[in-house]
């Protein structure tokens, strides 16, 4: 039973520290003008910018109390490698994600003054394919470690031994696709967070039913710390996650698929953002997700539908009698969706 109270303590602590370190960050990125605009919104408000550092700073800071509570006080030493391989992987995403927020911004102040200067379009930035390998080094951790079971069966084939192409090449896809794939459905308020919570959910479910203890209350305090951001980033938010938060959250699903030996359970899961993927690629990953805000906050679709979230908008206007849909509506259809999904694989796995 002393796992179980020092892993809650564990829980709380990271929902106050999220929580708290929230807060406090909000007040000094509207102090300093670090802040972005709300696109969903006709007003267009500025909201405060990179507040995923909080989040990830709790989880990092609870998982820590965690071991200190596992080593001195249980005398359990198991699972300390992992742990500490899962929180590197962690920070490394985390911090490849707020370096390609600044980067952003930097390339972003850098188009408007050369527009102004040239007087023409500027359009040289950060490409998608750039993106993707500065995520690349995240998967080192897991690599280095020889993380995973590397036997995968295959439909019509069976049981096959990848051997060391396991570390080398399907870690790094792994790293690389969950980092970036859980980045692009995002952009409403609450929805990244959201899906966090819901994905993690069935992550320490699925843990806890194959007998790994440590992982459910690893993903314990991640839905904790989570939750502490939601207060301040659920809908109408008073700040934006940035990539620190998606790109660790997105680190940390690879973590708990190859360290719990579940990947095809997390692949399953991951279908709406792989669906994302796809639509994002018909535009070559230029597209975006947002609406297009009219003066009541009531949102309308692009022409074409290149995001879920798209899909989201033109499918509810036809089933909601008043026809009006708004970003509440769009961030709670793409999170049951995403639930069904996850219903879908409990069923099959």
């Amino acid at each position: 039973m002393n796992i179980f109270v020092y892993a809650f303590i564990c829980v709380i602590i990271s929902f106050f520290i999220s929580l708290t370190l929230t807060k406090k960050w909000i007040s000094i990125a509207r102090r300093r003008g670090i802040v972005g605009i709300d696109m969903n919104k006709y007003e267009k408000p500025r909201i405060a910018e990179f507040g995923g550092i909080a989040p990830i700073a709790s989880i990092v800071v609870s998982i820590f109390i965690y071991i200190f509570f596992k080593t001195f006080f249980l005398k359990s030493p198991t699972h300390l490698i992992e742990i500490l391989v899962l929180i590197i992987t962690l920070l490394l995403a985390s911090f490849i994600g707020f370096t390609n927020d600044l980067l952003s911004v930097k390339i972003k102040k850098d188009k408007e003054i050369a527009n102004e200067i040239l007087g023409k379009k500027f359009t040289r930035g950060l490409g998608g394919f750039s993106s993707m390998l500065l995520t690349l080094p995240a998967a080192i951790p897991l690599m280095i470690i020889n993380a995973g079971q590397h036997t995968i069966t295959l439909p019509f084939i069976g049981s096959v031994w990848l051997g060391i192409l396991y570390p080398m090449l399907l870690i790094p896809i792994a790293i690389v696709g969950t980092t970036n794939g859980y980045n692009l459905l995002a952009g409403y308020n609450g929805l990244e967070t959201w899906l966090g919570i819901v994905i993690f959910f069935a992550l320490g479910l699925m843990s806890l039913v194959t007998g790994q203890l440590w992982l459910a209350l690893i993903a314990a305090i991640i839905i904790s710390s989570l939750a502490g951001f939601l207060v301040f980033n659920k809908y109408p938010a008073k700040v934006f996650p940035g990539d620190s938060l998606t790109f660790g959250i997105g680190s940390l699903i690879a973590c708990f698929a190859i360290l719990g030996n579940i990947e095809k359970f997390s692949l399953f899961i991951f279908l709406p953002f792989i669906i994302e993927g796809i639509l994002k690629a018909t535009s070559k990953f230029k597209a975006e997700n947002f609406g297009i805000p009219k003066k009541d906050n009531s949102l309308e679709a692009p022409e074409k539908i290149q995001s879920l979230t798209h899909f989201a908008i033109k499918l509810l206007k036809k089933l909601k009698l008043n026809h009006k849909v708004y970003e509440k509506d769009v961030v709670l259809f793409i999170v049951l969706l995403e639930i069904i999904v996850i219903g879908i694989a409990f069923f099959v796995f």
